[in-house]
């Protein structure tokens, strides 16, 4: 059976940021499973527009080299602000070739315990030892459906992440769930598809980023005061944002100030560039659907007693992280690993309570904070990971088995 030091499981920024870290420790066996880029190019609609700022849409790697910039250079693609989807997910291919061009594109279906480590079992039936695996499989696996919602067919309500493009709506009405940027975005590509779109949001209000307000305010700070206001990593407003940025910081915090601070940094909240594309379109506030009924068409009833009645229903309802949702790690190991509220309780080097298995991207976030659940906390995570395999492989002592070199802590 083939052994190997580190399994990553997932190919995009997290998984990608990891391996080109890892990869700087010399003689440590590192593969990379998965489809790169994957839900990135699969679920999520074409014409998006990145809603982070330059600096937090880059992927981290160890030298700082492989930049937005340098993609630019390299491929002679020329974008600014906000990032095109199909640009993001370019980039991303450009920076697996880099770092990861092995990639393995075999899908892993079941992570088992092993006296070794880990026992990984491949789509196609191949089995190989890993004495740590890191998941970094995305957000995919945690789709939030509330419950009035749940038990409907995929004819008549979907989730924002199940669509690729909005022309199949042409014509046709849609009734948009949410007031963050999927919901708020999806009701922008939807009315440009030709779609009639209404939005309904439990929400007093739209939170509108980057605004006139906004601007008017970084620009009477200066660079200096700015910098020191707002973290590169973009999460969080003024003050929040350098605190959210330094994790260990951010941890060390009680549980109730992080939550509210959590809460403050990453509530739903819409770019300021959608608010022209939204003219045209209802958003009724402060208003949730009590019931759903399927006919011809899809009735709701909202909480004002109005009804609605459409041909589909959109959910832009975000994602609630529970990792029994991870449909390939197996049950015995699942229970093994200590949580709260679905999420992992992770030590450094983002790492569970069964040691050599980590756990990185929005699991994450309960025990290290809302940097987690974006692109620009892969920095933080692969360097967190990097420093606890590699102090590891410096403790270790000589093996017979030199692909076994790293041992659980």
């Amino acid at each position: 059976m083939t052994v190997c030091d580190v399994v990553i499981i997932g190919a995009g920024p997290y998984g990608l940021s990891a391996a080109a870290h890892l990869r700087t420790i010399k003689g440590l066996d590192v593969r990379v499973f998965g489809q790169p880029m994957s839900f990135w190019a699969q679920h999520m609609p074409v014409g998006m527009l990145l809603r982070s700022n330059w600096t937090a849409t880059q992927i981290a790697d160890p030298n700082y080299e492989l930049t937005l910039e340098a993609y630019q250079a390299a491929s002679g693609a020329h974008f600014s602000m906000p990032v095109p989807l199909d640009r993001f997910i370019d980039y991303g291919l450009w920076y697996q070739r880099q770092v990861a061009p092995d990639v393995d594109r075999r899908n892993v279906i079941r992570v088992e315990a092993h006296r070794k480590g880990f026992r990984i079992t491949l789509d196609d039936g191949e089995t190989l030892l890993a004495r740590r695996v890191v998941t970094a499989t995305g957000i995919g696996s945690f789709v939030r459906r509330p419950a009035e919602f749940r038990d409907l067919p995929k004819e008549v309500a979907t989730h924002s992440s199940e669509h690729q493009e909005f022309s199949k709506f042409s014509g046709k009405s849609v009734l948009i769930i949410g007031g963050g940027q999927s919901a708020l975005e999806s009701a922008a590509l939807l009315h440009e598809s030709g779609a009639q779109v209404e939005v309904i949001s439990r929400q007093s209000h739209i939170n509108w980023l980057g605004g006139w307000a906004s601007k008017t305010l970084h620009h009477r700070l200066g660079k200096f005061t700015r910098n020191l206001l707002y973290a590169p990593t973009d999460v969080g407003p003024a003050g929040i944002s350098q605190l959210v940025a330094r994790p260990d910081l951010f941890k060390l915090l009680p549980r109730a100030v992080q939550d509210r601070l959590r809460k403050r940094a990453v509530r739903p909240a819409g770019a300021r560039w959608l608010v022209n594309r939204l003219q045209n379109v209802p958003i009724r506030l402060s208003r949730s659907v009590v019931s759903v009924s399927v006919g011809a068409r899809v009735k709701t009833l909202l909480d004002d007693g109005s009804e609605r009645t459409v041909d589909h229903i959109v959910l832009g309802t975000g994602y609630r992280v529970d990792i029994d949702k991870y449909q390939f790690l197996a049950p015995e190991l699942l229970e093994s690993i200590d949580r709260f509220n679905g999420f992992p309780r992770l030590k450094p080097g983002l790492e569970t309570s069964v040691p050599g298995l980590h756990i990185l991207g929005a699991p994450a976030a309960w025990s290290f904070g809302p940097l987690m659940q974006f692109v620009s906390g892969a920095g933080y995570a692969s360097r967190s990971l990097l420093r606890c395999i590699g102090g590891s492989v410096q403790t270790e002592p000589e093996r017979v088995e030199p692909s076994l070199a790293v041992a659980r802590p």
